[in-house]
Order: structure tokens, then sequence, then C-alpha cells
């Protein structure tokens, strides 16, 4: 089976394309710097540029996974490239299919759990309500342009991603250092929800839905046991088996991140994944502490 992924170079891209070619799918990657490695196609989608459209026949599978970081202040330049490397890039790579005389039979497009917004405790599913504001705008967007590939006859997977957990990037490895040395300690009140997936779960995910055909539509890519802040903490602490005892209140992470502190960091989101439990997945990191043991 031949694959195709874009944003292959970022953390969650480079594992999920070293994982399934080392079960023997062939991947190629979508680059954006011009390089002589094989299996890669050089576009710009900021400029609804590719070298070349005959280059895209043959692909099986689409893994769409492009995107700027959201992590920093939102000044308007941050959310025009957030929302731009997400909408405008998935619109572009939609268009591309239909300028193809077979296009993939499944595109699976990146999207995130900050489609539900802050909910609190509330138990969030595929079939809950968006939220309002900057992300959950976003997401909305960012679905409704892979979902144009539906009417290309695509099977269109928008996978819901929480907070993925790594050693190589990403939220985990930049709390590591301060945990490791015991400066580690609960973020604002601490109730907030964090919905987290293993990096290995992840691309175990991905490798299901393919195989999957009935899995479409929404998919929520987190663990069945989301844990609030304090939990987390407690976890983390356990597994490092160091002090977590400093706290950071919330005022400090608004008045460091601003917006994004406020509606990423401070919010809450529950986020359960039903379909993927409805659908007989098996989890390699069911819970936080055997995920953690795992990855560190």
């Amino acid at each position: 089976m031949k694959i195709l992924i874009s944003g292959a170079s970022g953390l969650i891209g480079s594992h999920v394309s070293k994982y399934l070619s080392s079960k023997d799918f062939t991947v190629w990657s979508l680059v954006r710097s011009k390089t002589e490695n094989n299996n890669t196609i050089f576009w710009a989608p900021s400029k609804e540029s590719i070298e070349s459209i005959d280059i895209l026949e043959g692909f099986d599978v689409v893994i769409n996974l492009s995107g700027e970081n959201i992590v920093g202040r939102w000044t308007d330049r941050k959310k025009k490239l957030i929302r731009s490397s997400r909408v405008d890039t998935t619109n572009y790579l939609v268009d591309l299919f239909g300028k193809l005389k077979n296009p993939p039979k499944l595109f699976i497009s990146a999207s995130a759990i900050g489609y539900y917004g802050d909910r609190g405790d509330t138990k969030l599913t595929e079939e809950s309500d968006p939220g309002s504001g900057f992300l959950e705008d976003v997401s909305i967007e960012w679905e409704n342009a892979a979902n144009k590939a539906k009417e290309l006859g695509v099977r269109v997977v928008n996978l819901r991603i929480g907070v993925v957990l790594s050693k190589d990037g990403g939220a985990l490895a930049k709390m590591l250092p301060l945990f490791k040395f015991g400066l580690g300690g609960v973020v604002g009140s601490g109730d907030q929800y964090w919905s987290w997936i293993s990096i290995d779960d992840l691309s175990l995910m991905v490798e299901f839905i393919i195989n999957n055909e009935e899995i479409k539509g929404p998919v929520n890519a987190v663990s069945p046991n989301p844990v609030n802040c304090k939990e987390f903490t407690k976890t983390f602490s356990k597994v490092l088996n160091r002090p977590a005892i400093i706290p950071v209140p919330s005022k400090v992470i608004k008045l460091v991140f601003g917006e994004m502190g406020e509606h990423a960091v401070l919010a809450s989101t529950r986020v359960i994944p039903k379909k993927l439990l409805n659908s007989g997945y098996n989890f390699h990191d069911p819970t936080l502490e055997i995920a953690l043991k795992n990855i560190l």
C-alpha cells in the first residue's frame, strides 16, 4: 500500500512515517524544501504549487499532518499562520485530489480536540457539539476543508488529536527537565482536564484506521483515561520519583502566553475515544502511568 504524508518532518509525522515504513507500507512525504531524498514530493501549499500533479497518482492513502505550532503568543500574524497552515493547506490538497484520475481511497486529516473548547468535566465524544472561539473555529474550518474530499468518493477521517506525549518533543519534552529537577507543579487550578495520547498509540491508531474501512468522520485520538492537571502532575512525579511542589498560577500562564495560555493550557477538555473503543482498538498505553513509563 502506498501512503503520502504531509507534515512528515514534524513530531507526529516523523513517528507515524517511521512506524508505517516498518510495517511494509511504501511511505512518501510532501516536503517544502527541495531535496534529493527518495520518496519525496516538493510542494509549496501557500503558493498553491507542486512539482507535478501526475506524481500524486497511485497513492492509496494520504495523511495530512501539516500545521503551524499553536504554542506561543497568539499575535494576529501567529493566528493567521495557524489558520492558513491548516485550512488553506488542506483546501489545496483536496483541490489536487480533484485533478487526479484516481484520488486516494482514504484521506486522514489531522484535527484537534480544540474543536470542543473549554468544557469543564463534561465527557465529550465525537458526537458532541463544537465549542466557540479561535481554536474551535479553526478546527471546524479544518475539518470542513478535509470533508470536501467526500465529494470525490474518498473516505475521510478527521483525527481529533489530544496532547501528544513523547520524549522527543511537544508538551512532555518541555516539562521533563523541570520535573526531573523537582521544579514541576500543578498548572492553574489543576482541575482542568488534559486529554492525552502517547505517540506510539497515535501511530498504531493510524494503522488501525487504514485497515478498518468502516471508520470514517471524526475520530478522537486520545487515551480512554483523560486526567486533570493535578492527577497528571502527581503521576508524572511518581514515575520520575521526584517531588512536584512548585505550582504555576493561572495569572502567570496568562501573562506569559496570553490568549493561548487561557484557551489551551488552562482549558479543560475531557475527551473520550468512543469511536475507536467501539471499533475494537486496543490501546498500547491505556493509562497515563503506563504511557509515561513506556516513554521515559
